[in-house]
């Protein structure tokens, strides 16, 4: 199944955040770093959802990673947005074991080239070879890539994929609020967790996901210009709160206009840490033990090849 562009959910009111519009003139930066922040020993975090495994990296990924490791960062969850892509994350984590993890996971825009048939029967096998989560998955109404009808028949195969494996499920959502909740509910209700990735959401959506057990993640669209709602920075539990890069997408101030990478994570964590009136470094300590928590991190011991 030969996997669409990916792009970011994003999609608040007055926000672009498509990929090829992450960085559009008109989202100036709403603040430069400011003096004195905390220093990079004192702040620690996980990615919790980055595409690191893609085209954007090839030239310098163990670049980038040793960049995350100098910023403060604990680890990074690289996406597998589709079966062809979690195949390149798992590379890239079996290469960094215990710093990289990798998720499988077929994306709502690739769902119009979805096989019931077979897909699952992928997705399964990427799940036993190691990969923590179930995602990039979800519904995207904005983009309409794929039929509506097939976009929920392949998120709904991978919700009970993953309450058949008892992972975690990594949700993409732009402009299908009423399904997503819905579905998420009903998914909740069964014991099946994940995060709203990159949320940008209404609070009635983020509070659906909140009482079915779930997390909310923030990308670097909370350090944009245009960003408004502080109100959503602040409604999420600590011990639900995720924070990500959604690497190569959607770089954060101050590094607006370039290609996003994980240790730019820092500065979500920063700019929530400011609204929420935290120390930074003890919520930079709350989000890793959350990202490990749901992913399990500290239990997944990836199979040796020859075991596949």
């Amino acid at each position: 199944m030969a996997a669409r562009e990916h792009r970011p959910p994003g999609g608040g009111p007055g926000l672009t955040t498509a990929a090829g519009d992450a960085n559009h003139a008109g989202m100036g930066p709403r603040r430069e770093a400011r003096a004195g922040a905390p220093s990079s020993s004192e702040v620690r975090w996980i990615d919790s959802h980055a595409h690191l495994a893609g085209e954007e990296f090839d030239a310098d990924r163990e670049d980038v990673l040793a960049r995350v490791s100098a910023a403060g960062g604990l680890g990074v969850v690289c996406i597998g947005e589709s079966l062809a892509a979690a195949a390149r994350a798992r590379l890239v984590a079996e290469a960094h074991p215990g710093f990289v993890w990798w998720t499988a996971g077929i994306h709502p825009h690739d769902a119009a080239d979805y096989d019931p048939a077979s897909d699952p029967v992928r997705l399964r096998s990427a799940l036993a070879a190691g990969a923590v989560a179930v995602g990039e998955c979800g519904l995207d109404y904005h983009y309409d890539h794929s039929p509506r009808p097939q976009q929920r028949r392949a998120f709904a195969d991978q919700l009970a994929i993953a309450r058949e494996t008892g992972r975690p499920v990594v949700v993409h959502t732009r402009e299908a609020e009423a399904d997503t909740m819905a579905m998420v509910t009903e998914a909740g209700a069964v014991g099946i967790r994940g995060v709203l990735h990159c949320f940008t959401g209404s609070h009635a959506l983020a509070e659906a996901g909140l009482a079915a057990g779930w997390h909310v993640s923030f990308s670097g669209i909370i350090t944009f210009r245009k960003w408004a709602d502080e109100a959503l920075l602040r409604l999420v539990p600590d011990d639900r709160l995720l924070v990500e890069s959604d690497s190569p997408y959607l770089a954060p101030v101050p590094m607006r206009g370039k290609r996003n990478e994980p240790a730019w994570c820092r500065h979500t964590l920063l700019r929530l840490a400011e609204t929420r009136g935290a120390d930074p470094a003890a919520l930079g300590a709350t989000v890793t033990a959350n990202t490990r928590r749901l992913f399990a991190l500290d239990q997944r011991v990836p199979p040796t090849r020859p075991e596949d």
